[in-house]
């Protein structure tokens, strides 16, 4: 079983960046099943590595002013749309994957 744990708390956190991006390569090629990242900080890096293949967004019809972006600066990755579900409330689960 693969684990990564990045902190940016911790006494030894992990830092990602470009130098760590062979090493993002090489985890997600030993990977036996999808991995999921959690978190701002540490998804822009999966993103801008081009390490994600799909994004999956629950839209909920709350503004709040505020906040950390769920996506990195400068991002435009196209997406085509794998499946969409509404919730009760107004919520919306929707899937994409990267690429057209």
């Amino acid at each position: 079983m693969l684990g990564l744990i990045g902190s940016t708390t911790g006494e030894d956190p992990l830092k990602w960046g470009p130098s760590t991006t062979g090493f993002g390569s090489e985890f997600t090629a030993r990977a036996d099943r999808d991995l999921s990242v959690g978190g701002p900080g540490l998804a822009a890096h999966a993103i801008r590595a081009g390490l994600v293949d799909e994004f999956q967004f629950f839209v909920v019809p709350i503004i709040v002013g505020g906040g950390t972006r769920a996506l990195p600066d400068h991002a435009r990755i196209t997406l085509s749309l794998l499946e969409k579900r509404s919730f009760t409330g107004g919520v919306v689960y929707l899937r994409y994957r990267v690429g057209a």
